[in-house]
Parts: C-alpha cells; sequence; structure tokens
C-alpha cells in the first residue's frame, strides 16, 4: 500500500513539473533523476488514471459554419460544434467530443464571486463534461438536479452528475429527493407535495442556468435499458410516438408535449421552467438526430451543443 502510495506520488511530482512547471521531458528526467523513458511512462499513467486533464479548445472553419446556421436556424443564443473525423460516426466518440465542449463552456460560465445555481440533467454526454471539466473554482457554485434520480448508482445518474461536479468545483450539490418516475399521477402529486422535494424543485426553478442532455425513447437508449421504466411504460411512449425526453418530459416529433401519463409521474421541473432560465442542450451522435430536432422545436433552447455530423443532419432535417 504505501510502495503503491509512493509510485503515484511520483506520477503526480512528474505530472506537475511538465504540465504545470512546463519542464520539458528531459528536464523532468533530470530533476527527479529518472530516465526519459519513465518520466513518458509516467506522464501516460497520469492521464490514463485521471490524474491530468486536458481541456482544447478549437474550432474549425466548417464548424464555425454549421454553428452560425445553427443559431440562425432554431432561434438560438449560442451554438458550439465539436470536431469529429470526416469518416467517425461513433457515439461514444462524439459523446466525448460534445463533453469536453460542454466542460469548456460550464469553466466559462462557472465564474465569478456572486452565487449560482446551475441546474443539471442527467445521461452519457453530462456524465462526460463531468469527466472532463478543468480549470473551476468556485466556492459559490450550487448544482441542482433538475428531475428525480434513477434506481442504480452510475456516473450519469441526475445526482452522481451533480455530486461529482460540486466536488470537482469546490460549490454545492442540491439533490432532488424523489425518484424519476412515480407509479402514477397521484403518487407524483403526493411526492412532490413533501418539504424537501419542494425546496429542491423550488432551487431548480430560481437556477440562473441549467445544462441537459438530450434522451432517446428507443431500443437501445439509455432510459429504456437502465430500467427506470416498465415494460408497460416503454409500450405507452412507443404507441404514442415519442421520440426523446428532456429532465423527464416527454416530447413528440413537433416539439410538443406527448399524450402520454408519463409526463403526469415524473417528480421534475416542467417545460415553462425551462423557458424561464438560460438553458443549454448538449447532444452527441447521429442516433440523437430526431429526439434533439424534436427538443429544438419546443423552443425553450438557448444554447447547443453538438457534434458535427449531429449538426449537418440537424440542418437538413429542420
Amino acid at each position: 500500500m504505501v510502495a503503491g502510495s509512493r509510485h503515484d506520488d511520483d506520477i503526480v511530482q512528474a505530472a506537475w513539473l511538465y504540465h504545470v512547471g512546463r519542464l520539458s521531458q528531459q528536464e523532468v528526467s533530470e530533476r527527479l533523476g529518472i530516465s526519459r523513458f519513465k518520466v513518458l511512462r509516467m506522464l501516460a499513467d497520469a492521464r490514463e488514471q485521471g490524474m491530468v486533464r486536458i481541456s482544447i479548445e478549437h474550432r474549425t472553419s466548417r464548424t464555425l459554419s454549421l454553428a452560425d446556421r445553427l443559431i440562425e436556424r432554431f432561434g438560438l443564443r449560442e451554438a458550439q460544434v465539436a470536431p469529429v473525423p470526416v469518416a467517425r460516426d461513433d457515439d461514444d466518440y462524439c459523446r466525448l467530443a460534445v463533453g469536453i465542449m460542454a466542460a469548456s463552456y460550464l469553466a466559462r460560465v462557472g465564474k465569478g464571486d456572486a452565487p449560482q445555481t446551475i441546474g443539471v440533467g442527467w445521461g452519457r454526454t453530462l456524465a462526460s463534461m463531468a469527466d472532463n471539466l478543468v480549470g473551476l473554482t468556485n466556492r459559490n457554485l450550487t448544482f441542482v438536479s433538475l428531475m428525480g434520480s434513477v434506481t442504480h448508482a452510475t456516473s450519469t445518474a441526475p445526482a452522481e452528475v451533480c455530486v461529482r461536479l460540486a466536488a470537482q468545483t469546490g460549490g454545492q450539490a442540491l439533490l432532488m429527493p424523489a425518484p424519476f418516475v412515480a407509479d402514477s399521477e397521484r403518487a407524483c402529486n403526493m411526492i412532490m407535495e413533501q418539504r424537501l422535494v419542494r425546496e429542491a424543485l423550488d432551487a431548480a426553478r430560481r437556477a440562473d442556468r441549467m445544462i441537459m442532455s438530450v434522451g432517446e425513447c428507443r431500443d437501445g437508449a439509455i432510459l429504456f435499458d437502465t430500467g427506470v421504466l416498465s415494460g408497460e411504460q416503454i409500450a405507452e411512449l412507443k404507441k404514442c410516438g415519442v421520440v426523446g425526453d428532456c429532465c423527464g418530459n416527454f416530447f413528440m416529433p413537433d416539439g410538443t408535449l406527448a399524450p402520454s401519463d408519463l409526463n403526469r409521474c415524473t417528480p421534475c421541473i416542467d417545460v415553462e421552467d425551462m423557458r424561464n432560465t438560460d438553458v443549454a442542450i448538449t447532444a452527441g451522435g447521429l442516433s440523437k438526430a430526431e429526439a434533439t430536432l424534436a427538443i429544438l422545436r419546443a423552443g425553450f433552447a438557448d444554447r447547443l451543443f453538438v457534434d458535427e455530423h449531429l449538426a449537418g443532419r440537424l440542418l437538413n432535417m429542420g
């Protein structure tokens, strides 16, 4: 155990000298009295173990043009498009690229001395955002869940994303003490009458800004695979023609709320709450196209962060 800790300390020291001290690999080698090959190995280990996180700001003329067209087409305040290799259609890669871009956005808007509350959704793109957040320390930040949580604790769960962001920034996390979905409308109303739930919802509704991801309503989607919804609830969504969800709100292709009982069974903020603040939407991968278009048609999004393949598809569809 001690030997392992000492090894980790050596890795951190090498990474610090190289990335923060701006010494060359040869200089780190000489400073620590080890070979340059070992320095290279330590720097690689630091990245693999998450000791070092790298943020890259880069926009190509192609992605800048796509962003401008998205802003004009959907009436947005801001759009950012992550560049991806021309032939790359890997959804995991696209989520990572968008997550890095969203992390840069959060680092930009999360600074300042004034207290700020940021509402947070859930999903793999936001988990990637939390994984890649760098350069933001602010005790005045409060991250609040915008909906209830799920049964299994995973890195994508609403509560987990909030807690991680608070821990990384030195801020606070305010969680919604409720399930993602209740068994009935009556049960949902009872849950939302509870004091702690009301307080969390009030804080969410007063959030200075919100960051959400787009959920798909199809086989293979995270919402269908986590066991949050019952087989009957999934069948109802399919029967209604629901294409996507955002923070517990389910949408039709035209951006209207779905005529589904589930929209009355989820303890969460609603569309009017979203319209009253600054909302950033994140989505990565072509499989998100139909759901993302529905969210944009709903008209509450102010900012959009997507990969360039998805951006092109949205413009062709919209």
